[in-house]
């Protein structure tokens, strides 16, 4: 998941005067009505919204339509732990591409602005705000400029599950988990709603969504607010991704991922793309996680050009189908020493030919005189096995150094999904790291995909949780 470095309803719609000054009427994804009467063209050009909509967040499926047990795993909304209270639930495997980021920013703006003490415990107004801030930040980040605005894609007037005739049997216990329209309700009363009803079809959802446009920050700030209950409720997932790719521009998005057909969401499995990943974190869709964009056959290949406020770590790395650069900070020398040593070593051996290590000193803008570097490798290699070990080349040059990473922080493991939980809780899992040192001898802990994952930040580490479980990433 995302990490932090330390431990890693609708409402009355106003506007502020910058919106009331630049008026634009309010369109609906499928209606051509706006408030100043009708007007004829806006159908169609609404319609093939709707239409360019679906294909880059679905594909186009060879079945014909995306099925309905993908699209019922990806309609829940933001619902809050209640055993975690700074924590998001995820219901089923998919949405994790979105509820993830979220998570992370989340707690980046708790941590960061609160007392670390209190970090964990929220009040229902707390979660409110917390949840909204994210929100906004997170749609500030994707504007691709802020003469376009801030769109939200909302439900209809009178067509949400709660607050409509969308589904014609609509039984009793669906409608206790669903809440009822805020005029109606006190804030003590509103909960949560984890899944769409079973027969709010994918068809039926995409007809009855609705496209607001404000222009400012303030603005945004406040209607997001207002749509507390929207992205707490039924699809509030979905609605909050739709409000971002249009605040991005489907046109921009199209043009920073790497293969323009390649879906946000896996027609077939349901998992959202790096591309995906990538918008909510950056604000950019691109399709790779390296540092700036790289040529590779004369076609440019897009990468991260602006280090975001969280970042992440993936066991693709661990398994080599990835490579990352630092997330977390600007690179230490011997950090950098290291990572020029490996790129002469791609299979991560840990070692390299001594014939290499010219090369790498050069690389280093150490001395590389042939006299010194023959100096060099006897001292490495006594023995005279012909390779050169990464562990006393930076010994070797970089004795002293230090990255600015304690030897040991905490460690809290988040996994959204309850059935990954112990007895279905979602909780944090808590643990210390121990950050050791290539010549430090090893304490094995565990080898489990947690660990390895974080190996590809730190290779030395080791974790120590406080349970007798160690934490489940599926």
């Amino acid at each position: 998941m995302p990490q932090v470095h330390t431990a890693l309803g609708s409402g009355v719609l106003r506007f502020g005067r910058d919106f009331i000054k630049n008026r634009q009427p309010l369109l609906s994804l499928h209606d051509s009505r706006t408030e100043e009467g009708v007007t004829k063209d806006l159908k169609p050009i609404m319609s093939e919204l709707n239409k360019e909509m679906v294909d880059l967040v679905w594909g186009k499926p060879s079945g014909g339509g995306v099925s309905t047990s993908i699209f019922r795993r990806w309609s829940q909304g933001f619902v809050f732990s209640e055993h975690e209270q700074t924590a998001l639930k995820q219901f089923e495997g998919g949405p994790c591409a979105v509820i993830a980021p979220v998570q992370a920013f989340l707690l980046k703006n708790i941590l960061f602005n609160r007392e670390h003490s209190t970090w964990r415990q929220m009040s229902e107004e707390e979660q409110k705000m917390a949840l909204c801030s994210t929100l906004s930040e997170i749609l500030e980040s994707a504007c691709a400029s802020p003469s376009t605005g801030f769109c939200f894609v909302t439900w209809a007037k009178g067509q949400s599950p709660y607050t409509s005739t969308l589904s014609k049997t609509q039984t009793q216990s669906q409608t206790q988990d669903m809440p009822r329209p805020e005029s109606s309700q006190s804030p003590q009363e509103q909960q949560p709603t984890a899944l769409a009803a079973e027969d709010l079809g994918f068809e039926q959802f995409h007809s009855v969504l609705h496209k607001r446009t404000v222009l400012s920050v303030s603005d945004l700030r406040e209607e997001v607010l207002s749509l507390y209950q929207s992205w707490r409720g039924c699809c509030g997932v979905l609605l909050f991704l739709y409000s971002v790719i249009l605040t991005k521009g489907i046109e921009n998005i199209r043009n920073e991922i790497q293969d323009p057909t390649e879906p946000l969401i896996d027609p077939i499995h349901g998992h959202g793309s790096q591309s995906l990943v990538n918008l909510l974190i950056t604000g950019h869709a691109v399709s790779n996680v390296w540092d700036g964009d790289r040529e590779c056959s004369g076609m440019k290949l897009h990468g991260i050009h602006k280090q975001a406020s969280v970042g992440f770590l993936t066991l693709m790395e661990s398994l080599r189908y990835c490579k990352e650069m630092s997330l977390v900070g600007p690179e230490s020398p011997s950090e950098q020493a290291r990572r020029v040593f490996q790129s002469f070593d791609p299979e991560d051996n840990g070692f390299i030919p001594e014939s290499l290590l010219e090369d790498v000193m050069k690389a280093l803008d150490l001395v590389s005189e042939p006299e010194y570097v023959s100096l060099v490798k006897s001292k490495l290699d006594p023995e005279s096995l012909g390779i050169i070990l990464l562990g006393p080349f930076l010994l070797e040059f970089f004795p002293d150094q230090d990255s600015g990473i304690p030897d040991s922080f905490p460690i809290y493991h988040y996994n959204g999904l309850k059935q990954s939980n112990h007895k279905e809780r979602v909780e944090y899992v808590e643990g210390t790291a121990l950050v050791l040192g290539f010549e430090d001898p090893m304490v094995r802990t565990d080898d489990t995909p947690v660990k390895r994952c974080l190996q590809t930040k730190w290779p030395y580490i080791e974790l120590l949780w406080a349970t007798n479980l160690s934490p489940s990433m599926n």
